[in-house]
This record gives structure tokens, C-alpha cells and sequence, in this order.
């Protein structure tokens, strides 16, 4: 007697291969890495062999959102080991711990959320190409690849599109930049990812797509564009425009995106001025940043309840925020920020205080120059 698996188990089966062959070609990658740099590596001396570095940042936060407060820990690894002069071990890891206060009151609690952001290995193929394979951050949009880090960012609040353009892909990739003139320099990112749904943290959808950007660097203006294919289910397409500026003549820094989705649009700009070109107090101000935003979202074809699962607004929301960031030295800061959020579901202070840190620390001997 024949027995035929139904539609459900046949997904189910499906979705395991897939995750299993994910992985087996990463750990394949992983060993191929081995057998080539292994032997130069022990061929090196400790003078010109390549240092591995942990760094990263940690902090913690107060998030007060329409009177509701939430304390936020987090410490976020990063790995760096370099194997010889072409190829590069990377990953990023995130702990992450969000406690509030139940409905009744009574002490704190919440889930504490483990997540690896990134593991890819990378080879320096030449100055204009550098192949990944492996979890890397997905290349659409620069809020998710540059400015995510905790030391980075100039308010601490996520901008309101964050999920349509975040995420990890697990694939491949290739990247790099060349210039095109004296005045003009173009850098790209393409990528083609898998199915994995084996872990909630690593998981990854079927992609395809790729950034474009033009820099210029004589006024110091980076504009550029990204593009994403769903390779299944709905088969969606999600796009964005992107622009980076940082001004010469003064300290300020300007970024701000667009993305557009079936799970909705939306844009963010943000500006950040550091006040050491101010007259006076100047061992103060020198130390001070003041930074804002003014972003919108619009509701997609998803629901409410679908897009707030992921992330996103339940309904169209406009938001405005200003903060204060104080470096107490290289790599720590205390940061404050109020914000007013405008949505049919009802209007929101955001208020945030809290501290961050950036660490760096040689695993290995450094040689003296």
C-alpha cells in the first residue's frame, strides 16, 4: 500500500532541504577558505600576518513611547579575521534584551533576543571587486549596512521603513566600486540569495537585486538607487532612492531614504551638526551633536496586523524627532531625543535617553610601526 505525503508535509520537506543545502554550501565555503589560506598563514610571520579584531558597541536605553517605558540592553559583536591579504572573515552577532512592565504593573520582564546579523567570508578578487558568500546584510538602501550600529546612528529610534529596507540574505554577492572620472566615483552591491526558514534568526527569502550609487567627492555627495526581486510567493518587486552628504565646510551630516514596497512606502532625512566650530565654551560644545529627523509612512496592500508583525505602522504615521548626542570621549556617548508621532490610531511622544558604546580589541599581536 502506496501512501502519498500531502501538499502541507511536501512544503514542509521542501523548506528542510533547502535550509539543509543553505547550509551545507556555506560550511562548504567555509572549508574551501580553510585549505587555501591555511598554508600561508602558518608561511607568515607574526610581523606581517594579519591581526583579528573584536569590536563592536553596547548599550542601554530608555524608550518612553506614549507614556509607555521600555528598557532596552544590548551588546552587538563584531568579528574580524583576515586570512592573508585577499580574504576576510566576518560576522556580526545581537543580544538583545527589551523589558517593560506588564499591564497590572509589577516589575520588569521581557524576551531577550539572540540574532546573527552577518557570517560571510569575503575575497578580494581586485580593488574593483570583492566576492561574499555566506549572511550578509542586504544591500538595499544605507540605513541597514551603515548607519544601523548603535555608535553610529545619531538617534537611537529606527526610522519608520526600517523593515521594508532591513534584513539578511543568505547567498552571494559581489561589490566594489572604481572611479569614473576625477569628479566621479560609482560603487555597486549585487546579490542572489536562498530560502531559509530552518531558525527564526536566520532566516532569508529568495532575492534577487542589487544597490547603485554615484559619489562625488568633491562636495562630498553620494546618490544612488536599489532594487529587490521576491523570487517567490507573491513574486513582489521593492525599490529605493538613497543619498548621503557629508558637507565640507562644515560639521554636518545629511542621509535620507525612500522606499517603496507592497508592504508599504515611506522617506526619512536626518541631519546631524557637531557644534566644535562654536565660539565659545568650545571644550563643551567641541563634544555636543545635535541631530534630527522628520520621516512618513505609507500603509501598503498588507494589513494592520500583518505590517505591525513585521515592524511597520498599522496606518499611515508622520513622525518628527530631536535629539542631543554628548561624547564623553572616542567611543561614548549619552544620548536624549524627543520626538511626536502622528497617525489615525492616535498621536505619540517618543522620548529616548540612554548611553552607547563602541569597543575595539586586537585578538592577536600587534606589531609596532
Amino acid at each position: 500500500m502506496s501512501f502519498k505525503p500531502s501538499s502541507e508535509k511536501r512544503k514542509l520537506s521542501l523548506k528542510k532541504w533547502m535550509h539543509r543545502r543553505t547550509l551545507s554550501l556555506l560550511g562548504f565555503a567555509c572549508l574551501l577558505v580553510s585549505f587555501w589560506t591555511i598554508p600561508n598563514l602558518l608561511a607568515q610571520t607574526d610581523s606581517d600576518r594579519p591581526v583579528p579584531i573584536l569590536t563592536g558597541g553596547a548599550g542601554y536605553f530608555t524608550f518612553v513611547t506614549a507614556g509607555q517605558t521600555q528598557l532596552d540592553a544590548q551588546v552587538n559583536p563584531v568579528l574580524l579575521l583576515p586570512l592573508g591579504d585577499r580574504w576576510l572573515v566576518e560576522s556580526r552577532a545581537e543580544f538583545e534584551g527589551a523589558f517593560a512592565r506588564p499591564p497590572g504593573g509589577g516589575p520588569y520582564g521581557g524576551p531577550v533576543s539572540k540574532n546573527l546579523d552577518y557570517l560571510q567570508v569575503d575575497y578580494i578578487a581586485n580593488p574593483y571587486l570583492t566576492i561574499t558568500v555566506g549572511r550578509f546584510l542586504t544591500p538595499f538602501g544605507i540605513f541597514n549596512e551603515r548607519l544601523y550600529p548603535i555608535w553610529i546612528r545619531s538617534l537611537q529610534q529606527d526610522p519608520l521603513i526600517l523593515p521594508i529596507s532591513t534584513g539578511s540574505s543568505d547567498g552571494m554577492m559581489l561589490r566594489g566600486g572604481f572611479p569614473v572620472s576625477a569628479k566621479v566615483n560609482l560603487n555597486y552591491a549585487v546579490y542572489v540569495s536562498a530560502v531559509s526558514t530552518g531558525h527564526n534568526n536566520l532566516e532569508s527569502d529568495r532575492n534577487l537585486g542589487g544597490r547603485l550609487g554615484v559619489f562625488l567627492p568633491g562636495p562630498g555627495l553620494e546618490v544612488g538607487g536599489s532594487w529587490q526581486k521576491l523570487l517567490q510567493d507573491e513574486r513582489s518587486e521593492a525599490f529605493g532612492f538613497h543619498f548621503a552628504w557629508q558637507l565640507r565646510k562644515l560639521p554636518l551630516n545629511l542621509h535620507g531614504e525612500y522606499a517603496r514596497s507592497n508592504q508599504g512606502s515611506g522617506y526619512w532625512v536626518d541631519a546631524a551638526y557637531r557644534l566644535n566650530q562654536v565660539p565659545f565654551w568650545q571644550n563643551t560644545m567641541r563634544r555636543l551633536e545635535v541631530a534630527g529627523r522628520t520621516e512618513q509612512f505609507f500603509s501598503g496592500q498588507i494589513g494592520a496586523d500583518e505590517a505591525q508583525a513585521i515592524g511597520l505602522p498599522g496606518a499611515n504615521t508622520r513622525e518628527g524627532e530631536f535629539g542631543l548626542n554628548y561624547y564623553l570621549q572616542d567611543g561614548l556617548k549619552v544620548v536624549a531625543s524627543y520626538g511626536r508621532q502622528f497617525s489615525p490610531d492616535g498621536n505619540a511622544n517618543l522620548w529616548t535617553t540612554g548611553i552607547a558604546y563602541r569597543f575595539a580589541i586586537p585578538l592577536g599581536r600587534v606589531s609596532a610601526p
